[in-house]
């Protein structure tokens, strides 16, 4: 996914940033997945995936995943820097 950049601090900056927006010259809004090269079907897909996972799966397989999912996410926390 590609995020637009932060707002500028700089009063100026920003003034100017918003100039060109009103402009015209610069877009302020993520591009549709069809400007990305997207199929809008596989996108619209990919939105519903989880959910339709999870509707799928009963509680326990549900609680298992979760389980399995923060055991990943503390595992890469205590891993030492390089």
């Amino acid at each position: 996914m590609t995020k637009r950049p932060k707002r500028p601090r700089d009063p100026a900056q920003l003034a100017k940033l918003m100039i060109d927006i009103a402009s015209g010259e610069v877009e302020d809004r993520e591009p549709t997945p069809e400007e990305r090269g997207k199929d809008p079907a596989a996108a619209a897909l990919g939105r519903k995936g989880g959910a339709a996972r999870a509707a799928r799966m009963s509680s326990s397989e549900r609680r298992a995943a979760a389980k399995k999912a923060a055991k990943s996410r503390w595992y890469r926390q205590k891993e030492p820097a390089t």
